[in-house]
């Protein structure tokens, strides 16, 4: 064949396949089927002016009270999970490559640009998965918003009520987005937290900056063009990346906003738009009705046990029995469990090899809670995923799926080796909606992320200025204060 009857073929055939692509997009749009109820205003639109223009008096006191938990909760996960190795990797990854060292990293001394600094801090935030869940979407709310936030205000001289209303405004654009589109999104691989993150972080960032509503509007559409994050890195380093890039992607859709950047202005909701793109179902009543009155982070949960949340009853169970009976790992002839359907997708590794698989495991999580009566950092340590005690306890326990079981519910039978039964079930986890952590208990839980990583003095002083954001002169406090290494 001659060069010329080459570029001849070449060329029909590309303009076949753009007639066929333009046929399908015209057959999509004339067959796509009308929405049963639109919006009374474009969602990205009505978002976008909602981030602009929310007045922070009309957030109500036990709804502030909810964002200080958020962020105190948040900040010590982010200073325990400052040395793992996926923050390190990074961390070495960028250095050779950040721009001006405008932020700190928590519990480390490296310091780097914003937009790396809130990946870095985004990540350290999530290994552990200790973070926050808001329950109805498994969204963990404060990672991409608050790592975007006080990488961004170091050095602005933002005040703390400015700052603790653009969290609480970020949270609850990413989780109603994330209300209109569970279950279907994540039953179709996508994990939510980076995938709906971006728009929290483009909304949070965006009003610190004092983005209008119509660039507001161009921050939302650039987010949504940058979702993070699939289930199948469950128990890999990228799981923690998700919520880390979906910090970084915000701010960059608010930074570039900012300077008149354009993006759709129904990118949320249009043919072909995110809702489209992201899930086989989009219920837009669900980020619009209520906004402004109704606040899901007033909802939001936060972690005893250091895993997935939906393996949470059933550590609880665990825990409760061995303590009662004193058992003995040598004791346990078998243990059934009865658990939601969410257990065995999310948690069903049945032979994690290494710490960050075992957090993805009910198998290893109730083993390991029945050998040390624990559920913390250490229990989803590569030494504890590989003691030969508990994984000779872990073939021992067997899950099926009931669907009577709520998400925070379990049903626990312990069979002993003499046979005795020992039952127990949980009605409503610790840590879950009707049995919350106590302000003691996150206290507790922030120390003991902290030690070995700050001095005890500072990190009472770092607990005591998240205790008071909303009142601080300066936010950037909160980052400065929490990025002073141990000498």
């Amino acid at each position: 064949m001659s060069a010329i009857d080459r570029r001849h073929l070449l060329k029909t055939s590309a303009g076949a396949l753009l007639a066929g692509i333009a046929t399908h997009d015209a057959q999509a749009q004339a067959a796509a089927p009308a929405p049963k109820e639109a919006p009374p205003e474009p969602v990205t639109r009505l978002v976008a002016r909602y981030a602009a223009t929310a007045p922070i008096e009309q957030i109500p006191p036990a709804v502030r009270k909810e964002a200080t938990r958020t962020l105190l909760n948040w900040v010590g996960c982010a200073v325990g999970g400052a040395r793992q190795e996926a923050p390190s990797r990074a961390v070495a990854a960028l250095a050779p490559f950040s721009g001006p060292p405008q932020a700190g990293l928590f519990g480390r001394g490296e310091r780097f640009d914003a937009l790396n600094a809130a990946l870095i801090n985004g990540i350290s935030s999530h290994v552990l998965d200790y973070d926050d869940t808001h329950l109805k979407t498994i969204i963990h709310p404060a990672g991409p918003v608050a790592a975007a936030l006080t990488a961004f205000a170091e050095g602005r001289n933002i005040a703390g009520a400015d700052f603790m209303n653009a969290l609480t405004l970020g949270c609850e654009i990413e989780c109603r987005i994330g209300n209109s589109v569970f279950p279907e999104h994540y039953a179709m691989g996508w994990h939510i937290t980076g995938t709906t993150g971006m728009f929290g972080a483009a909304a949070a960032v965006g009003r610190l900056l004092k983005l209008d509503e119509e660039r507001m509007t161009h921050a939302i559409g650039i987010a949504a063009s940058q979702p993070t994050g699939l289930k199948v890195q469950f128990g890999s380093d990228t799981k923690s990346f998700h919520p880390g890039k979906a910090a970084q992607n915000g701010m960059l859709a608010a930074l570039l906003a900012a300077q008149g950047f354009t993006a759709s202005k129904v990118a949320i909701e249009g043919f072909d738009g995110w809702g489209k793109a992201a899930s086989t179902r989009h219920n837009w009543d669900e980020v619009l009705r209520g906004l402004g009155t109704r606040y899901e982070i007033g909802l939001n949960t936060y972690k005893p046990f250091a895993c997935g949340i939906v393996a949470h009853p059933a550590i609880d169970a665990a825990i409760q029995l061995r303590e009662a009976n004193q058992l003995k790992p040598e004791q346990i002839r078998s243990v059934a469990l009865k658990v939601h359907p969410l257990v065995l997708n999310l948690m069903g590794k049945t032979e994690p090899g290494i710490g960050l698989e075992g957090k993805f495991s009910v198998y290893h999580a109730v083993a390991v809670a029945l050998v040390t009566g624990r559920g913390g950092d250490q229990a989803f340590s590569d030494k504890a995923v590989q003691d030969p005690v508990v994984i000779a306890l872990r073939k021992k326990v067997e899950a099926v799926v009931d669907t009577a079981i709520k998400a925070d519910q379990v049903d626990m039978t312990i069979t002993l080796a003499d046979g005795r039964q020992l039952h127990q079930f949980i009605e409503h986890a610790v840590g879950s909606q009707l049995h919350p952590m106590s302000d003691k208990q996150l206290e507790d839980k922030f120390a003991g992320q902290a030690e070995d990583i700050l001095p005890a003095a500072q990190s009472r002083r770092l607990m005591e200025i998240c205790w008071n954001a909303w009142s601080l002169r300066d936010a950037g406090e909160i980052l400065r204060a929490g990025a002073l290494v141990k000498a």
